[in-house]
Formats: structure tokens, sequence, C-alpha cells
């Protein structure tokens, strides 16, 4: 998603994790809540992914969830759900995200959690926990 252009719609979501995560710059923002949503959408079915994916009120904000990497898409759609644990959902983050030295995994997904849970209604919200590893669980309802 390199180099792509935001959106107004995207850019008043992605200033909110912006300023909640501490990053300096909101091109590390929409790349890092990418990678928390990539990280999200590999432990449901792909029938799971869709159906958040169409419960976003703002459908630019719905581009952000759903990968724009076409290979990566057409891949994920075939395989299984992936078993990911919460450390292994945190170094995703660490490693694939624009994850600032002073900015923790946890403090990014806590950032992205918060800001996206005010864009789904309460079902999907409950949904998307049901999906989650116990120590992201936490994360994602403690909001």
């Amino acid at each position: 998603m390199a180099g792509a252009a935001i959106n107004d719609s995207q850019k008043i979501f992605l200033e909110k994790v912006m300023q909640k995560a501490n990053f300096p710059d909101i091109y590390d923002a929409r790349d890092t809540t990418v990678v928390v949503f990539r990280t999200m959408r590999d432990m449901m079915p792909t029938k799971v992914s869709d159906r958040i994916e169409a419960a976003f009120s703002n459908q630019e904000i719905a581009k952000l969830w759903k990968d724009d990497n076409l290979i990566v898409r057409f891949i994920s759609r075939l395989r299984p759900p992936l078993n990911i644990d919460s450390e292994i959902f945190m170094r995703r983050i660490a490693q694939e995200g624009s994850v600032a030295k002073d900015v923790t995994p946890q403090g990014v997904a806590i950032a992205v959690f918060s800001t996206v849970r005010d864009e789904l209604p309460g079902e999907i919200v409950q949904e998307i926990s049901n999906y989650l590893p116990d120590g992201i669980k936490v994360l994602w309802e403690q909001l």
C-alpha cells in the first residue's frame, strides 16, 4: 500500500490511530493499520472477513481492511485460517508494521482496535473477538 493516496475518510480514521499510537506520520499509521488488519484477517475464515469488510459504514475505511495485494488476497481466500497466538500477533506488528522504537506493538494494537471498534456494529465487534487469541482478545475487549 506504500505510496497509495490517503483519501479524506481514511485520513480522519488514520489520524486517530496516529494520535493514539504516537506515530510521527500518517503513512506509518496506515501501513501499520494494514498489518494489524491483515493479521486479524489471517485468523478468520474468508466469509467472516468478507462480512467484516461489508459491515464498515465507511467504504473507504473498509478498503484498509481489504488486502490491496492481489496475490495475498487470492491465497488467503484459498487457505484455511492461520493459528496465530498472541506472541506471533505482536511480532508481526513489530516486524511488518512501521513501528517506531518508542512505540510498542501493544500500543499500536490498542490504537487500531479502539479506532476500528468505533466504525463497526456491536455484533461484528463481538464476532471479531471470537477469532482473537486470548492475550489479544483482552486488548480488544478492554476498550
